[in-house]
């Protein structure tokens, strides 16, 4: 059922990060899942400050076992900080060495550390130099499931873009803000994977997401693989310096039966691009839809978002606080309110 064009959606947040100890009892309840092996078990937060003790956005990181080439790569995100997890790139070595680098208009900064795993949960990178301020810059890329079940959620998002938008070009930061957008739908419809890359003119983005129509789709899963790895790989994402955020709006988990591309490998990807996922569950999403999406959120450091409703089990009831997934001390606001604060917060985060 569609709800009301003005009726307000809400929608639920969860850091899995914050409180890992719920994600991983979550995961250890639902061993049983078929979905990707992403090994999180062991994880390190890692921090790069400059010679005045501020944060240090977007250090690239490579992460080395016993002399060799990179095994893990890595961006640090806008508070100069990154979660490492050293079995998901399958490193077994008990000491590893951390290498940072920073570029900017001024010149390229290094840094390194060890690791010595077991010990302690988080370590520290200086570079040993003053790095000015930066402008702002957001790449914001919205990742959509456009089959038949989707048009609800479409239609909220065409109506609360340009509110949005001016909310977000009025942070403090100010950012310069460009938009990109993915939508999928699945094998035999009228399109697999569309892709439109980044644009700062919201006019033009907006009439793209108006000739977005939901349509198709068939079976359960969909094409979520294929266009992740689009969205990763294919975009035009800007380099040094900037906020790269994705917002997966679906109600589906992806088919695991086509082979690959595979959501693990790109969520590696995205890490390594400084692309932090924020994995939206519409109405329907399973639980395997939820492990998929908590996954892709927690390893690249972004939240697990939800809508919720009036009665959990009857999306129709209308906006409210409930939801049928396996979360807990989750506040809720509206959809696009939520949005705005979760840009606002990473923005913030940035040095002054």
């Amino acid at each position: 059922p569609q709800r009301a064009p003005l009726e307000p959606v809400t929608a639920g947040v969860v850091d899995d990060n914050a409180d890992f100890g719920a994600f991983r009892a979550f995961q250890r309840r639902h061993a049983g899942l078929p979905v990707r092996a992403l090994d999180v078990s062991e994880r390190y937060l890692l921090t790069v400050h400059d010679a005045a003790g501020r944060p240090v956005p977007d250090a690239e990181v490579t992460v080395h076992a016993d002399r060799g080439g990179p095994a893990l790569w890595a961006r640090a995100d806008a508070g100069g900080q990154v979660w490492l997890h050293p079995r998901a790139a399958g490193l077994s070595q008990r000491l590893l060495e951390v290498q940072v680098r920073r570029r900017t208009s001024d010149g390229e900064w290094q840094g390194s550390a060890l690791l010595q795993r077991g010990q302690r949960d988080a370590l520290q990178v200086r570079l040993d130099a003053e790095l000015s301020s930066e402008p702002a810059r957001l790449d914001l890329v919205f990742l959509v499931d456009a089959t038949g079940s989707m048009g609800d959620e479409i239609h909220k998002l065409r109506a609360s873009m340009q509110a949005m938008a001016d909310q977000i070009a009025r942070l403090p930061s100010r950012p310069q803000i460009c938009f990109g957008l993915v939508a999928y739908r699945d094998r035999g419809d009228a399109f697999f994977v569309r892709a439109h890359d980044f644009t700062s003119d919201l006019g033009a983005f907006q009439r793209v997401l108006a000739g977005l129509q939901a349509g198709g789709g068939g079976d359960y899963a969909e094409a979520l693989n294929e266009a992740l790895h689009t969205a990763v790989h294919r975009l035009s994402w800007r380099g040094d310096g900037a906020t790269r955020l994705m917002l997966l709006v679906a109600d589906a988990p992806p088919h695991l039966d086509y082979g690959a591309p595979w959501y693990d490998d790109d969520a590696q990807g995205a890490l390594a691009r400084g692309i932090k996922l924020f994995t939206l569950g519409a109405s329907g999403l399973d639980r395997v839809g939820e492990m998929v999406f908590r996954q892709l959120a927690q390893y690249s450091g972004g939240r697990f978002v939800f809508l919720t409703y009036a009665d959990a089990r009857r999306p129709d009831s209308g906006p409210g606080r409930e939801t049928v997934h396996e979360v807990q001390n989750y506040s809720v606001e509206t959809l696009d309110r939520l949005i705005v604060r979760l840009v606002r917060e990473e923005l913030a985060r940035r040095p002054a």
